[in-house]
């Protein structure tokens, strides 16, 4: 991406739509020549009545040829695209409802984005040097909008606004990365959303090629401040997506490449793991080792759903020992089923470390290089070689990364999934899928998908090394359909495209590195992938690398975690004097924090139902449960504060509670901004002293490290809340899982306004208060349910609705359930426990259905049982 040879074509002629088109009127097609034999070709497209699709092209420059999102079908709804043709012919006006794209074409073709009632646009190219080829790729430049908020590129380095910065679209394998300084990190998703109080737009490349997104970081004396998207290899197609709200912009993107996934429920729970545990020979092997892991949380009454399984399953048993990924040491896993079946029996699943890369000392590695399974050096004329892990931290060897669209490779891959599904694995773990290879003209076989009429081109820089980062994805996914049909197949996976995520429903940020600095900044890595459709996300908690934590780090890491959507403590702590096994954190390791990490994991056992609601939404509407604290707050300008766009600090956990954590040792409280709107009636805080809180203002709010992280719940909210172990709602005997409780309870914990009389809201908080707090307010909150497993989750959810006011003397509810399809949820025939604040001691009545009291819980609140008269 170093070299420079740009050239801007100018003096385009409009040509007649072609068959590439939709509508005439909203098609337009440019050419230029600049008096040679080399055609530059740029097209504009209303594709919806927010999307518009963008071109350029040259025969030496095509489109992306294996794009990582397809064309959609032109749709404008009722939305009739008006269209002006400017008189001079070299202009265009198309406006599709509350949008207007000028498009102008005197010299380079520039695009114009406006909204109504906006008095400048939300998007602009830049006049006379908007398109260029450079090179072997393209480059576009924009105007650069100072001291506005630029978020999304998938996943990269803190703070959340992205502003100022430039960045590598790439992916690497980054182990014990830097949170605020290392790039690229391991996305590879070129959307970048401009968010303003006026009016939002995100811009989108569908290429796989490398490439760099400058957002306002380079400045010239003629051009000002400038953004520019470069891309090494081919032509350009991009898509710019406009909405009033963020919400709206990120969810159209969603109906572009794909909404999120149907999270597996048991995914909510708390995932353990370590390199360590894998990696065991004697005196303890392996299997023991896992299994000695699911039983000490038993033991300590730590719950645990889910265990990563790392690559030392895989490592041979004889020298040299190094990872043959797809097969078993079988001294480590004498017999795998038997281990699997065991795990199960204690209600932990499995996912199973899978790398997309074969040693030279792989059994398979002849037979899969002479079926051309690898990728090719066209130097050589054959199978290409690289330096990949083998075995302990920093050693290498020899050996050749899969080329996914060779049919040898995909299919052996293929198999080895269903494989590794028939002993019982429930999951695969897609790691060290960066592709980090250093040879652009490595060849690819092009087997296994479409290939543009008229490329004869194979080489990797054009197609783009994150093709196969994709294509892995969607082999271990139909692998792992085809095994198990009547389950949701899930699919971690380390690197990812925009692609990648409609066939991988979770991921991570990666190696990171054991600091409070490192935890911070992980918030605005996690808010960023939340923008980009990665909304199953999370964090190795404690740190995969670097020191042990202190327990106080471990406790406020933990607390933290806990309000996310994706919950893993995974480590592999290298240590100077054995670089192959690595230390592990495990949750009890600090005896004298124990119980505080014990209730916070228990805590998120509670939240199951809420998060795994928050994850349904996800997949429905594309909204991410872990969000920016300015979500829904436009209004308000302190979110768009430089302060609050660093993102690492605090940030909203679905639309009920807003998280805060605290980022330095020996510090025991937080400061908090509260966003707010008109009517707005505050918030409260879930903690000691319990206090109500003013919204639109900042707040000191006392966090001694073995209580709590601040964690407020927005006022006129409500959360379900479950079981404190983990649970089922697949009806009858489960012969898999024969242990798992039923979820046959469940609480709504809601958060109503004080009491008129309430003696202790204080002046500062009630004067923030709406002036409805007074009187009658209904507030109206729902969730959803399924049964957490089965595929056909859309059309079988269950959805509850509590809608709730607060008088002087008691607390009206009423609520409702709505089945689509026949799922029901277990707890049904108990009723809906209602649980009140600390410290409200106001009675619970409803006009729909019965209500009674029943016993206070373990922190003292007052609980009230609802009933249906009718049932659904």
């Amino acid at each position: 991406m170093l070299n420079q040879h740009e050239l801007v074509p100018q003096q385009y002629e409009l040509r007649a739509a072609d068959a590439e088109g939709g509508q005439s009127d909203t098609f337009i097609a440019l050419h230029s020549s600049l008096g040679n034999e080399q055609t530059y070709k740029w097209t504009f497209e209303a594709v919806t009545s927010n999307i518009f699709r963008t071109t350029f092209t040259t025969p030496d420059h095509p489109l992306p040829p294996f794009p990582s999102a397809r064309k959609p079908v032109q749709d404008f709804g009722d939305h009739v695209p008006e269209v002006t043709h400017g008189q001079d012919g070299t202009s265009r006006i198309i406006r599709c409802g509350k949008i207007k794209a000028t498009i102008e074409w005197t010299g380079a073709p520039t695009v114009s984005l406006g909204l109504d009632g906006v008095d400048t646009p939300v998007h602009r190219d830049l006049p006379f040097r908007s398109y260029a080829v450079d090179g072997n790729g393209v480059a576009h430049y924009t105007a650069w909008k100072k001291d506005t908020l630029h978020v999304g590129l998938g996943e990269k380095a803190a703070p959340m606004d992205l502003s100022g910065r430039g960045f590598l679209i790439t992916a690497s394998d980054t182990f014990g990365y830097d949170a605020y300084r290392t790039d690229p990190l391991y996305k590879h998703i070129p959307w970048l959303i401009n968010a303003t109080p006026e009016g939002c737009v995100g811009i989108f490349s569908t290429s796989h090629a490398r490439g760099s997104w400058s957002i306002g970081s380079e400045i010239d004396g003629l051009w000002g401040h400038y953004k520019v998207y470069r891309q090494a290899y081919g032509g350009l197609e991009e898509y710019l997506i406009v909405g009033n709200t963020v919400a709206e912009v990120v969810q159209s993107y969603a109906r572009l490449v794909g909404f999120p996934l149907w999270v597996p429920r048991y995914m909510m729970g708390y995932i353990g793991g370590g390199m360590k545990y894998t990696m065991e020979d004697a005196p303890v092997r392996a299997c023991d080792a896992v299994l000695g892991f699911i039983r000490n949380c038993e033991e300590h009454d730590m719950p645990c759903s889910a265990f990563q399984m790392s690559s030392g399953y895989t490592v041979a048993e004889t020298e040299p020992k190094t990872r043959n990924v797809m097969t078993w040491n079988y001294h480590r896993f004498p017999d795998p089923r038997a281990f699997t079946r065991e795990a199960h029996a204690h209600g932990v699943r499995l996912l199973a470390n899978v790398k997309p890369y074969v040693l030279a000392n792989h059994p398979a590695y002849p037979a899969l290089a002479e079926a051309g399974a690898f990728f090719k050096d066209p130097g050589t004329g054959k199978t290409a070689v690289a330096r990949l892990w083998s075995a302990g931290g920093g050693e290498s060897g020899e050996g050749s990364h899969i080329d996914f669209t060779s049919k040898a490779g995909y299919d052996w891959w293929y198999q080895g999934v269903l494989d590794l599904k028939h002993v019982g694995i429930d999951s695969m773990w897609n790691d060290n899928n960066e592709y980090n290879i250093a040879r652009d003209d490595w060849e690819c076989s092009l087997e296994t998908i479409d290939i543009p009429k008229g490329e004869a081109r194979r080489h990797i820089g054009l197609w783009g090394r994150a093709v196969n980062t994709e294509l892995m994805g969607k082999s271990s996914h139909d692998a792992t359909v085809e095994a198990e049909p009547k389950e949701r197949p899930l699919v971690l996976t380390r690197s990812a495209t925009a692609g990648t995520m409609r066939y991988c429903a979770s991921s991570w940020s990666g190696d990171n590195v054991t600091s409070w600095e490192g935890m911070k900044g992980a918030n605005a890595l996690a808010l960023n992938a939340g923008f980009s459709l990665l909304q199953c996300y999370g964090h190795d908690i404690g740190g995969f690398e670097g020191p042990q934590p202190t327990p106080e780090h471990l406790v406020r890491w933990i607390q933290l975690g806990i309000h996310s959507p994706r919950f893993a403590i995974n480590c592999y702590k290298t240590n100077p004097n054995d670089n192959l096994v690595g230390d592990v954190i495990e949750p009890w390791q600090y005896p004298s924090v124990s119980p505080i990490i014990r209730a916070a994991i228990k805590r998120r056992y509670q939240l199951v139902p809420y998060t795994y609601s928050l994850m349904l939404k996800s997949a429905l509407t594309a909204v991410p449960p872990q969000r920016w604290t300015g979500w829904g707050y436009e209004s308000d300008p302190t979110v768009w504060s430089k302060e609050i766009t660093r993102g690492d600090s605090q940030y909203w956990f679905g639309d009920a509670l807003l998280i805060a954590g605290v980022y330095e040792p020996g510090v025991s409280s937080a400061r908090v901004y509260l966003p707010g709107r008109s009517d707005d009636p505050g918030f409260l805080n879930t903690s000691a002293p319990y206090d109500f809180l003013a919204a639109g203002q900042w707040h000191e709010i006392s966090s001694t490290w073995h209580s709590s992280i601040p964690v407020i719940a927005r006022i006129g909210s409500a959360i379900p809340i479950g079981k404190t172990v983990p649970t089922t709602c697949v009806a009858g005997d489960d012969v898999e899982f024969p242990n798992l409780a039923k979820d046959d309870w469940r609480g709504v914990e809601i958060f109503p306004p004080p009491s008129p009389r309430h003696a202790d809201i204080g002046a500062e908080a009630s004067s923030g208060m709406s002036s409805s707090s007074s009187q009658e307010q209904w507030f109206t909150n729902d969730w959803l349910e399924d049964d957490g497993i089965s595929p056909e989750a859309k059309a079988d959810l269950f959805s509850v609705t509590i809608s709730y006011a607060a008088a002087a003397q008691a607390i009206q509810v009423k609520i409702t359930y709505q089945k689509q399809g026949s799922y029901e949820p277990p707890w049904l025939k108990t009723g809906l426990h209602v649980v009140l604040p600390v410290g409200e001691e106001r009675g619970v009545v409803t006009s729909e259905g019965h209500v009674h009291s029943s016993d206070r819980d373990e922190k003292g609140r007052r609980v009230w049982i609802y009933t249906a008269t009718d049932g659904i």
